[in-house]
């Protein structure tokens, strides 16, 4: 199911906005919380939990709202840099996760701070180069350090490296090739693998419920079939190989927001990871088997009619990281059907719109109201997020920028 907009929504947000400063963020809160109760429902009876990506949030209120929301099926944090995870350590969580290897000094030492403190922090690792930077900031410290051990995904149908689907994260792809990392890594004393993730991002990261896209549509889902049949038993069969090699793992970790449901079909899958699926940015509108609420905007201000059918707003230019291309623009979604100019799309300073025929009459002054292509993102331009909840703002809560950290 495909998300929606109407101008009515638009005339929701308007008149919560009305007098604030232009640019804003603001999270609409029913639509949060119901995404929250939503993956709780799909969780619920499982036997798995959830962890939370904090990449897609950036934002420690609305992190503790969902855990506070969400419940006991909601465990531990995936993190994205180890600075970051001692940041949140020291606002007393727990259970974390960092999802991108490091073998730098100043992180070991907060690695090996953190688990002396008696914290359950994890760093992933693909190679023996990280497990022995871990374990040797361990025996420096007179620790055991966690890590958790990162295979490949992704989705080679001809077997071989010449076609790609999916991310470039871990080198490892194997039982055979997992195996040698493990065995490699016995003689690291201060260093224990204790969880394995197998992350499908292209599973969990592409739309296959486009509107007007059917073919498309089509075809991806037969991509998204063909690969899940691949990767899941060769997930399996990893965990199966290290666990007779005597590995105990605590953890197994896959998924992401747009793949909830089928990782959840993996039994050896312990829990999924999610993120993007709490705000529902513009590239999680379009799933078939996940249905998100569009929880986090922005709006800018109309300071210009340039001409008959057209305004411009002041700021807006603010692309998403990843390959470029039109979708990595932020989405203006409301009032319903404003489209970017070719020449310009959206601008730092200025974003010119064209305006549907029966648009809303927009006067100088008024908000227009528009989605990050990616979640987190989003505030890294902002201080704060403003809470709307029936009709106006009910408070404000500051992003990890607002707090001051900047991590990445």
């Amino acid at each position: 199911m495909s998300a929606s907009f109407s101008n009515d929504q638009y005339t929701h947000y308007k008149n919560a906005l009305h007098g604030e400063r232009l640019p804003l963020a603001f999270i609409d809160l029913d639509a949060f919380d119901a995404n929250i109760d939503y993956i709780r429902g799909v969780i619920t009876g499982t036997g798995r939990s959830i962890r939370l990506g904090t990449k897609s949030i950036r934002c420690e209120p609305l992190t503790r709202r969902i855990f506070e929301r969400g419940g006991s099926d909601f465990r531990g944090l995936l993190t994205f840099t180890v600075e970051e995870t001692a940041w949140l350590s020291e606002k007393g969580y727990d259970d974390m996760l960092v999802a991108y290897p490091t073998i730098q000094p100043s992180d070991m030492e907060l690695m090996a701070q953190m688990t002396r403190a008696g914290r359950k922090v994890m760093l992933m690792v693909d190679n023996l180069a990280h497990l022995k930077a871990l374990s040797d900031a361990g025996k420096k410290a007179d620790v055991k350090i966690l890590a958790c051990l990162e295979v490949d995904m992704a989705y080679r149908p001809l077997g071989t490296d010449t076609i790609h689907l999916g991310l470039r994260r871990s080198p490892l792809r194997t039982p055979a090739e997992a195996l040698e990392l493990v065995q490699s890594a016995k003689g690291l004393p201060n260093v224990r693998i204790n969880s394995i993730m197998g992350y499908e991002g292209h599973i969990a990261g592409r739309s296959d419920d486009v509107p007007g896209k059917s073919l498309n549509n089509a075809f991806m889902r037969f991509i998204k079939r063909q690969s899940i049949n691949e990767f899941s038993p060769r997930r399996d069969e990893i965990v199966k190989a290290l666990r007779a090699e005597g590995l105990t793992l605590e953890i197994v970790n896959g998924g992401g927001s747009g793949s909830l449901v089928s990782t959840l079909q993996d039994p050896l899958v312990t829990e999924v990871t999610v993120g993007s699926g709490f705000y529902c940015s513009a590239l999680f509108h379009h799933f078939k088997e996940v249905h998100y609420r569009p929880a986090a905007f922005f709006a800018t201000q109309v300071v210009r009619i340039p001409a008959p059918g057209m305004v411009t707003c002041l700021g807006g230019g603010y692309p998403a990281s990843g390959a470029a291309g039109a979708e990595k623009l932020p989405s203006p979604v409301l009032p319903v059907g404003l489209k970017y100019l070719p020449l310009e799309g959206a601008g730092e300073v200025q974003t010119p719109l064209k305006l549907p025929k029966d648009c809303p009459t927009l006067e100088l002054g008024d908000p227009v109201i528009f989605q990050h292509a990616k979640a987190g993102e989003l505030c890294e331009r902002f201080n704060d997020l403003a809470l709307v909840q029936d009709g106006k703002i009910i408070n404000r809560v500051p992003t990890y920028r607002g707090e001051a950290q900047t991590f990445l």
